[in-house]
């Protein structure tokens, strides 16, 4: 059944009956803001007057720059999985010609198609992406998966569910298509400096290879570890940028072929939502790892363009 929210369509053919994953009663308030917030200076009055990590992390605008520059034109058509509150959504659907969002949460899309509702070219398909995949026909000019890829072991019992993905995602792409990935480093040098895990909450527990968490659970990798990934999963050209501080809050991103230079990288106390260690200072770490050409292995978090090359 669809249904309309202003102009956003929103489709629960797929939907299982009740959200598989929720942040409990910060999503009612996070949909009542939607409901009421016209324009980003409505926003960021919430921002600055709730001093709220979830109100920050999913209204913010500066959430807008890690695609905003993306060469997406009138042309293309989006497939945005892992939706959410549409952090990005905005910045993808002002500048495509139409934004196919895929979500498990209807409260989050919910909060989506309300802060979206002006927009007359997203529809967002409610439902687990193995069951909403199947009732897919388009080929999609890109396909992103924004703090999405390394879930992908607890969505699928494939032996290499990362793999199994992006192998997935490739069906779905239309000639010279590209998926969009964003991820955190393993690697990342805030993990050493004294910040927890994102995902799981602890310290070091990345940078020691998840001992502690099932194997089943999330996964983030370093950069060689992608390349290997990539290179498995068949014929993908990478290219790598490095948004800084790190992908949620970007407010540089970096490439191979424009790198920070020392002295840039000053902005690294953006710890928000928990506690942190400070066991050394990040800055002068970042220039010496600068002038030592190993800035991309350290970066915290990877944003990744993959295009499927032809076989040989």
């Amino acid at each position: 059944m669809q249904e309309k929210i202003g102009s956003v369509i929103l489709d629960d053919t797929c939907y299982p009956g009740e959200d598989r994953y929720s942040d409990g009663a910060i999503e009612q308030k996070l949909l009542d803001i939607a409901k009421s917030c016209k324009s980003e200076a409505d926003y960021n009055a919430v921002i600055a007057r709730e001093k709220s990590w979830p109100v920050m992390y999913h209204f913010s605008h500066i959430r807008h720059n890690l695609l905003s520059w993306a060469p997406v034109t009138g042309n293309n058509t989006v497939l945005e999985i892992g939706a959410g509150c549409g952090a990005v959504t905005g910045a993808l659907a002002s500048k495509a010609r139409s934004v196919t969002c895929v979500d498990l949460s209807r409260q989050r899309s919910l909060v989506n198609a309300w802060r979206h509702r002006d927009y007359d070219n997203i529809t967002i398909l409610l439902g687990a992406f193995e069951d909403v995949e199947k009732r897919l026909t388009e080929k999609y000019d890109y396909i992103t998966l924004i703090g999405v890829f390394e879930y992908a072991a607890l969505y699928t019992k494939e032996k290499n569910p990362f793999v199994h993905m992006l192998s997935t995602m490739a069906r779905h792409l239309a000639p010279g298509g590209k998926i969009v990935i964003a991820i955190e480093n393993r690697l990342g040098l805030k993990y050493w400096a004294g910040c927890t895990e994102d995902h799981v909450g602890r310290l070091f527990e990345g940078l020691e290879g998840y001992p502690r968490t099932p194997a089943s659970g999330v996964r983030t990798f370093s950069k060689p570890e992608l390349e290997a990934l990539f290179e498995e999963a068949g014929n993908f050209k990478a290219t790598f940028y490095y948004p800084y501080p790190d992908y949620k809050f970007p407010f540089s991103i970096y490439s191979d072929r424009y790198l920070p230079r020392k002295g840039d990288l000053k902005n690294n106390l953006n710890n928000y939502d928990r506690r942190r260690l400070l066991l050394f200072d990040e800055g002068k770490v970042f220039d010496s790892l600068i002038a030592n050409g190993l800035f991309p292995q350290f970066s915290n978090s990877f944003l990744i363009f993959l295009e499927q090359e032809e076989a040989p």
